[in-house]
């Protein structure tokens, strides 16, 4: 019988890990961002802009180095300018990522997840619409956010 054994040198570091390995992900699945994240600056339940109190407290302890949006599925059928603009004159989309219809209001768009991310200190990772959407569609978002 043969036997192993694993030899750990702890001060012989091999390599950095990267801090954004341990980044926050956030989709439009379920009540994720809608009543989740977000629950807008009329609600009753206390808010920062928008942005649910708790959700921001929670993760400026959290430290997280980056946060993802908008991610998973739904960003294969996002179009980054229905999320821009006030918010009563954005366009509300019926989506089907998940075989169920949802009601998409936009009201989470690129100006509120970038102002979550700087009330939590993370840097923003946005991720582009592969799916439906075209180079030039994501270029111009680059464009917009820089």
């Amino acid at each position: 019988m043969r036997t192993a054994s694993i030899t750990v040198h702890l001060q012989q570091p091999i390599a950095t890990i990267q801090p954004y390995l341990y980044g926050q992900f956030i989709e439009h699945v379920g009540r994720c961002i809608y009543d989740g994240i977000w629950v807008g600056e009329r609600s009753s339940i206390p808010n920062i802009n928008g942005l649910r109190r708790r959700v921001v407290v929670a993760l400026q302890q959290l430290h997280p180095p980056v946060v993802r949006w908008p991610g998973g599925c739904f960003d294969d059928g996002y179009h980054w300018e229905d999320g821009i603009g006030p918010r009563q004159q954005r366009p509300v989309r019926v989506t089907n990522r998940w075989g169920l219809d949802e009601i998409e209001p936009n009201a989470f768009g690129t100006h509120e997840f970038l102002d979550l991310c700087r009330l939590v200190g993370a840097e923003p990772w946005i991720n582009g619409n592969l799916g439906g959407g075209t180079p030039r569609e994501l270029s111009e978002w680059v464009e917009y956010c820089t």
